[in-house]
């Protein structure tokens, strides 16, 4: 009896646990291979913030990415599946929907916006394997280091350089104020770049007059804003979440701060615009613009969008997503495969790339070489002021 009984157990054991590789518990492997028995679909996969503090970037993202899958659905004569992950804008989010991408058996990976949740998926997709494309990440340290990563986004460096120039050269600041989100790797590292530009610019290293902190999701700038008028600076540098930014700059002005404030790109969202939209002298860089198309790739993004989405702004992020799936179709025509180290190679390679944001020429550590531009809120809307090519 005692036997029979074992036996009994022994057999449920092992029927649970073929069930379970059945439904997915053979991990990254077993999904790989099913993947390669549907030999008629690619599949991108796409991790953005759709819900959390950042999900009117993922939301802005995504919109260029299905557009690009909707006027390009093919590639190698397949058809191309979008797979798309919420990484809730959190980073542990971020790991685990790189990580369910890799288990569905997606050929590249596109995102995120927000270098922080791109940082956290990057080593993730690095030991699987997986390419990645990401979009909006500015942060260096994105794809530093990680030979999986790319982005077709321009980089913080060259960002806040962009910035301190338009202080000194075109405002004519002589000195600067910086507040920052310290739990934003975004925030400091764009706000280290801009006082290292502005120093040298200036010839001052007193330049800074003020260098003050809040954390994310912070809603009271008091404390910082009556610092900073005290120390009555020419411009005040204040990169950040448009959420946060929005009430920062709406507060600076209602306490009677009147210098320039400048920011970076992730101000061009309506949450931020709504904000501010009747203020003056605010500016910030980003990376396209309607008034400016370069290629004409730039004109089909344009009219195709307008007729997609009649009733949203065309803006910079729905840009770059379109750019991202252009180019994981790029790589992967030019590898002639799905193969992930072939389409790693192909994207690394990628030279003079047209796409809606501009030419894109990968460099050695798979950052995009391309121009910046600048916008200024005016009448309740974001106007094209400058752009700045990376030589200049």
């Amino acid at each position: 009896m005692k036997v029979r009984k074992f036996l009994a157990l022994m057999a449920a054991v092992l029927l649970a646990a073929v069930a379970l590789v059945g439904c997915g518990g053979g991990g990254e492997k077993a999904s790989s291979e099913d993947a390669a028995k549907d030999s008629d679909v690619i599949k991108i996969g796409v991790y953005e913030p759709l819900t959390g503090i950042n999900a009117a970037g993922g939301e802005m993202t995504l919109d260029g990415i299905e557009l690009a899958n909707k006027l390009y659905p093919e590639v190698l004569g397949k058809k191309v599946e979008l797979v798309v992950a919420d990484n809730k804008s959190e980073k542990q989010e971020a790991a685990n929907a790189v990580a369910r991408l890799v288990n569905e058996g997606v050929d590249v990976i596109i995102g995120s916006y927000g270098s922080s949740l791109s940082m956290a998926g990057g080593p993730v997709a690095e030991e699987a394997g997986v390419p990645v494309i990401g979009c909006s990440p500015t942060n260096p340290l994105v794809t530093k280091g990680n030979d999986y990563y790319f982005r077709v986004c321009f980089i913080d460096p060259f960002q806040g350089t962009v910035m301190a120039n338009y202080a000194v050269n075109t405002l004519g600041a002589k000195t600067a104020a910086i507040i920052q989100d310290v739990q934003q790797d975004y925030s400091v590292g764009l706000s280290k770049y801009f006082e290292e530009s502005f120093k040298e610019l200036t010839g001052d290293e007193n330049a800074i007059v003020a260098k003050v902190n809040y954390n994310t999701g912070d809603k009271d700038f008091s404390a910082q804003l009556t610092e900073v008028k005290d120390k009555n600076p020419d411009v005040i540098f204040a990169p950040g979440n448009f959420t946060e930014c929005g009430i920062l700059v709406e507060r600076a002005r209602e306490l009677g701060i009147k210098a320039p404030i400048l920011g970076g790109d992730t101000w061009e969202a309506k949450e931020f615009l709504n904000r501010v939209g009747d203020l003056e002298d605010i500016y910030f860089s980003t990376h396209f613009t309607a008034e400016e198309p370069v290629t004409e790739v730039s004109e089909t993004f344009l009219n195709e969008f307008k007729k997609e989405y009649p009733d949203k702004q065309v803006n910079a992020f729905a840009a770059l997503g379109f750019d991202s799936y252009l180019l994981a179709l790029d790589a992967i025509e030019r590898a002639g495969s799905t193969d992930h180290e072939k389409i790693k190679e192909e994207l690394a390679k990628t030279s003079g790339f047209k796409g809606a944001t501009g030419i894109i020429t990968l460099d050695e550590n798979g950052d995009a070489t391309k121009t910046a531009i600048i916008k200024k809120v005016e009448d309740g809307k974001f106007v094209y002021e400058a752009k700045v090519d990376p030589q200049n």
